[in-house]
């Protein structure tokens, strides 16, 4: 079975309850889920033995986190190129961070990046849009069986 990785950052746990949405998704479309966060993944080798990787922070002053920052430089030593990949994130706002999230995933790690872009939730809508959260996990568990 396929495995992918959902990593992310959640100060206010909006972030994170998308994250096992979207760990569900990932279930739902036949491959296994393993929700971690950035904290847990401390070098390159803790990136390794996944198919697909799903990326996740919410937005603080228009940008992604520090730590998602750091996180990225790290996948990059981890060597993800051609991987299936996501980007998540909420917002009370603007939400910039998913789409900058995607943007590196993209063009700096060189990963295969689902097609429907970055997916950002405002906070106060994660419970409203799980379905929304569980379709994201669900098409790059699709990619992986294609």
């Amino acid at each position: 079975m396929k495995k992918v990785l959902i990593a992310y950052y959640s100060r206010k746990q909006h972030t994170e309850q998308m994250a096992k949405y979207v760990a569900e998704g990932v279930r739902i479309g036949g491959c296994e889920a393993d929700v971690q966060r950035l904290s847990e993944l401390k070098t390159p080798k803790d990136l390794k033995g996944y198919d697909g990787y799903i990326f996740g922070c919410p937005t603080y002053h228009r940008d992604m986190t520090e730590n998602m920052k750091r996180f990225l430089f790290l996948a990059d030593e981890a060597g993800l190129s051609g991987k299936a990949g996501g980007a998540f994130g909420s917002s009370t706002h603007s939400g910039e961070a998913p789409g900058f999230i995607f943007d590196t995933m993209d063009f700096a790690l060189r990963m295969n990046m689902t097609n429907l872009g970055p997916f950002k939730l405002k906070e106060d809508d994660i419970e409203q849009e799980m379905r929304a959260c569980q379709d994201y996990g669900r098409s790059v568990s699709e990619m992986l069986s294609a």
